[in-house]
């Protein structure tokens, strides 16, 4: 049986932040996690993703460099990109908005009904 879940991408580099966004929303989305960039593009080279989740703050490269790089590689693909972080430059993020499709930037700690909205709103903006 096919799902009609839409699919969610979350990338971000600690653990317990993946496994507490899949327990939070695996019931109503398809949720996909990868704990770097490198990850990430290869989840997006393999699978229909209607949402990405992005971390900004990580070892590799910041969620604002991830959406870059899938701006190159898909631009199409997907119509929601969000960043969640407890750190941000606002240059960056701008630069997000202006140029790689970012739908919107979530303080963290994030509130699981807050999310949840934006999540919804991210999607239907397609």
């Amino acid at each position: 049986m096919k799902s009609d879940k839409k699919t969610i991408l979350y990338i971000d580099d600690e653990e317990i932040n993946l496994r507490l966004l899949k327990a939070t929303f695996r019931r109503n989305y398809q949720i996909l996690t990868a704990g770097n960039a490198k990850e990430g593009l290869n989840i997006l080279s393999k699978n229909k993703v209607d949402l990405i989740i992005t971390d900004q703050r990580m070892p590799d490269i910041t969620g604002v460099e991830f959406l870059k790089m899938v701006q190159e590689k898909w631009p199409e693909i997907p119509p929601g990109r969000l960043i969640i972080s407890g750190y941000s430059d606002y240059e960056d993020i701008d630069e997000a908005y202006k140029n790689y499709q970012l739908f919107k930037f979530i303080a963290k700690p994030w509130k699981e009904n807050e999310l949840s909205e934006i999540i919804i709103k991210a999607i239907e903006n397609e």
